[in-house]
């Protein structure tokens, strides 16, 4: 069964695009903060609880919708994620109280979880030693769809308001439901590893409960899962108290934002595949390749950071610029730790370990948003931006360093087990 040609890359403009719209979906609350704060007559901490409900129910079913993903069709199930983003987007919208608020905004955390079973899919279309530039191509729709958001946000809010917004973002989902349902094909697990290229037909791989236990023994995995407990943390404050940030505390104005804000993004969305492609290019070289890059954009971030925040408020100009080389470097680890994951994973259970990875960072960091709100009504937003993202790279850092040092014996282990089931096949063969 080869799909090797045109059709792979129709599945990833169909997957680029429903990352792009969702994302705008979900992230667009952030350039909205304000209007809805007002219209429900909120502060910081009850409008934080809004986005950490969402981020909790986006974590508690990360590890349900992994094994379901590993166990029957994920172009079907991502259809069905598609289909309960436009349905609970709608729900948002005719909230008509802040409770009714957050509990409808905390319900459009079930489809948030649905992105491993894309990227599983997407593996068995594209061999590992490209998968981190198709990562990190898929990856720019999520700062492309936030900037999407943020310009339908400052177009249109002051027309149809933030409902209406809602309203619009949610049938999109809908629309995409039935493109990927009708137009997308799953693949059989583990096709397009190099050690099954010459295979026209493979065995089906589904989940395996005592595999998917055996990820728990994998070092380098274990050090990937808490990497990423700390690693969310700063994107949950950016995405969410950001926009804020720069309204109250450096007294932009919307003009402002949008022209701050937009040159970051795409700078941000280049910052993905670039990672990516540098992953794909040292990882040729060593197996250590993909995390050096990770390890190198953390702490690179951090530093740049730092800087950024402590900017006068005056001196936009060197504001901006600091943003924009901030926002090329913190994006790098995202495509390497997803190819990463695979690289140490067998097929059947890749959705799985993906979705434990998520799993553990969201759950950690889906406290973020909240907490950054409580610091910020004792402090400032500044000062919660900064704390938060600084130690949390810095943290990550360190278990990256150490899952370097870890990661060619698990690499080496996954390689030879592929190398021993291709054999079988080849056996099997008539």
């Amino acid at each position: 069964m080869k799909t090797k040609s045109s059709y792979r890359w129709f599945v990833v403009v169909v997957f680029f695009f429903f990352m792009l719209l969702h994302q705008s979906d979900k992230l667009i609350i952030g350039p909205l903060t304000s209007q809805i704060m007002e219209t429900f007559n909120i502060d910081e901490v009850l409008m934080g609880a809004v986005f950490t409900g969402a981020l909790l129910v986006n974590a508690i079913l990360y590890p349900i919708w992994g094994y379901l993903y590993d166990r029957f069709s994920r172009a079907k199930l991502l259809a069905a994620a598609s289909f309960i983003w436009g349905s609970t987007t709608w729900l948002s919208a005719i909230a008509p109280t802040y409770p009714t608020f957050l509990a409808s905004r905390a319900s459009t955390g079930i489809d948030d979880s649905s992105y491993p079973g894309l990227y599983s899919l997407i593996s068995d279309y594209f061999g590992p030693a490209i998968r981190g530039k198709i990562y990190g191509i898929l990856q720019l729709a999520q700062p492309l769809g936030y900037m999407a958001g943020l310009l339908m946000a400052t177009l249109l809010s002051g027309i149809i308001g933030w409902r209406g917004i809602f309203y619009i973002t949610g049938s999109l989902g809908l629309v995409l439901a039935f493109a990927i349902f009708f137009g997308v094909k799953d693949m059989p697990r583990g096709k397009s590893e190099p050690e099954f290229e010459s295979l026209e037909q493979i065995s089906v791989y589904k989940f395996d409960k005592k595999i998917a236990l055996n990820l728990f023994r994998k070092k380098s995995l274990l050090l990937l899962f808490a990497q990423g407990f700390v690693g969310v943390f700063p994107w949950n404050v950016i995405t969410y108290w950001f926009f804020r940030y720069l309204e109250t505390e450096r007294q932009y104005s919307q003009e402002a934002v949008l022209s701050t804000m937009a040159p970051a993004i795409l700078v941000l969305a280049a910052g993905y595949f670039i990672g990516g492609a540098i992953g794909d290019f040292f990882f040729k070289r060593t197996p250590r390749g993909r995390v050096l890059v990770c390890f190198f954009g953390v702490i690179t971030g951090a530093i740049l950071m730092s800087i950024t925040m402590n900017v006068p408020n005056e001196n936009q100009t060197l504001f901006l610029i600091m943003l924009l080389s901030t926002a090329l470097f913190i994006p790098f680890s995202s495509p390497n730790v997803i190819s990463t994951v695979y690289d140490i994973t067998l097929p059947e259970v890749r959705s799985t370990a993906l979705a434990i990875q998520y799993f553990i960072e969201n759950g950690g960091a889906a406290l973020a948003p909240l907490l950054a709100g409580l610091i910020a009504v004792n402090s400032s937003l500044q000062h919660a931006i900064l704390l938060i993202c600084v130690l949390a790279w810095l943290l990550g850092a360190v278990f990256l360093a150490f899952t370097a040092y870890l990661i060619p014996h698990d690499i080496k282990t996954l390689r030879n087990q592929l190398k021993e089931r291709a054999s079988k096949e080849v056996n099997m063969l008539p």
